[in-house]
């Protein structure tokens, strides 16, 4: 009976670059419980969705996350074996792509053919034009007409996600969604929350957000040793929720791993990008904490409850991503007796060199533990830091340019320091990578239709 029926929801990446193994306990355990269990993969940010956008303009195969192969090598065989349903982002800006490499992947790893679903939709530029989105107004008030728009993708709810599941699938990949969905959506599958339910999809919503981070809510993030200690930091558990069809939620984490799981830890992940607690907007409700309240259930067990809906938002956000040019960065290791000096020596002559060289572009001159985080674009706080003399400093210069030949030539004046003094640099090493800015227009919510495909993705 739903009433009784417990679902499992296992956390197996917080972010792209998360690590990799960090799902094999979580699926272990998840094997041992007893009702549906899930697996998800939260991996997609605005830039990251934006590069992969660009990546699919080069090569129209690809564009899917690079960790979808990483991620999913070492943990699918044991998601299938034990029944663990995944539902995952790692589609990023082709799910359909994505779809026809994990058929690969399954075939290499010797499987069953797997049932796949993805979720398409979300990308705004197949239903408006370029000019059209750019004349948009965006919430942070910057203009983005004109612009060469590299990614416009729509925040989806859970509920397509749901839909997926319906199909019988082992696999769900999306791109862009709410990382909350990832987990309501499964929810709304299992327990068949309607869309006026709100208090229900409240608790399913927040269940998602305390989950979404991997191990920011088990003590990863959380840890600050001498303040706040938390074990085995080298083997961190990461979470899983246990949820039930009147919303009731406990917060765990993988058995035999390290991290814990306390009011503090999931407090901290509860209030993480939460701009208005009364108002934490998302496609399928509108989430008010305010009256939650937490009690302990075990060790490393957290239940929530009081979690509260509202009705949506009638718009949805979309994230605006557009050519940023080019960001030039070098760096020059000082060491030794009178490094600081040379350092902050090395430190002007980039920046007198680089603004003779009639150079207009912002650039930023720090050194590393000194005044790279504190101080302003002008170092204006650097002459008054009473730092020793001796010791090792890090010269880094970054500019952004929209001219490859200035980021280029910037680099190079940190190279000349080798031979053009001051003395004892080393370790120089550069980059110039391509960058995308972002920002974020409202849509009515009727613009986008997502749209859900099983079958007809084949290897």
């Amino acid at each position: 009976m739903t009433e009784n029926k417990t679902v499992y929801i296992g956390s197996g990446a917080g972010f792209a670059g998360d690590r990799l193994d960090a799902a094999l306990p979580v699926i272990d355990t998840l094997s041992r419980r007893d009702g549906p269990r899930y697996l998800i993969y939260e991996v997609m940010g605005e830039r990251t969705l934006a590069i992969a956008q660009r990546i699919k303009m080069r090569k129209p195969d690809q564009g899917y996350s690079p960790y979808l192969e990483k991620y999913l090598r070492l943990a699918l065989k044991s998601a299938m074996g034990n029944n663990v349903r995944i539902v995952t982002n790692l589609g990023a800006a082709n799910p359909a792509g994505a779809a026809k490499r994990l058929h690969e992947l399954a075939q290499e790893l010797e499987l069953p053919p797997l049932r796949i679903a993805i979720v398409v939709g979300d990308d705004l530029t197949t239903i408006l034009s370029t000019d059209d989105i750019g004349a948009m107004e965006t919430i942070e008030g910057v203009s983005i007409s004109g612009k060469e728009i590299v990614a416009a993708n729509t925040y989806l709810g859970a509920r397509p996600v749901a839909d997926a599941l319906a199909l019988g699938v082992d696999v769900v990949l999306v791109g862009r969604t709410t990382d909350a969905a990832l987990v309501l959506g499964p929810l709304i599958h299992e327990f068949g929350w309607g869309e006026d339910e709100l208090d229900l999809l409240a608790a399913g919503t927040l269940a998602g957000h305390l989950l979404e981070c991997g191990g920011q809510v088990t003590g990863g993030y959380f840890c600050d040793p001498g303040f706040k200690d938390v074990p085995g930091m080298d083997n961190l558990g990461f979470p899983i929720g246990e949820v039930t069809a009147d919303g009731g939620v406990v917060i765990t984490k993988a058995e035999n791993t390290g991290g814990l799981v306390t009011r503090a830890t999931v407090i901290e992940q509860m209030l993480y990008e939460m701009h208005d607690p009364s108002a934490y907007l998302t496609p399928d409700v509108t989430l008010d904490i305010t009256n939650v309240q937490l009690s302990e259930d075990g060790t490393d067990r957290i239940r929530v409850s009081g979690a509260q809906g509202k009705p949506p938002p009638q718009t949805l956000k979309t994230t605006i991503s557009a050519d940023g040019g080019w960001l030039a960065e070098a760096e020059m290791i000082y060491a030794g007796p009178n490094a600081f000096a040379r350092a902050k020596m090395a430190a002007d002559i980039i920046r007198t060199r680089v603004k003779n060289h009639d150079v207009h572009d912002d650039l930023r001159v720090d050194i590393m533990g000194v005044d790279a985080v504190f101080d302003n674009d002008t170092s204006t706080r650097r002459d008054a830091i009473n730092m020793p003399l001796d010791g090792e400093f890090r010269v880094r210069s970054a500019i952004r340019t929209n001219d490859k030949a200035t980021a280029e030539y910037v680099n190079d004046e940190v190279l000349s320091l080798f031979c053009s003094g001051p003395a004892g640099g080393g370790g120089y090493r550069c980059s110039i990578t391509g960058q995308v800015n972002t920002a974020s227009v409202l849509v009515p919510r009727q613009t986008v239709e997502p749209h859900v495909y099983a079958e007809e993705i084949k290897p």
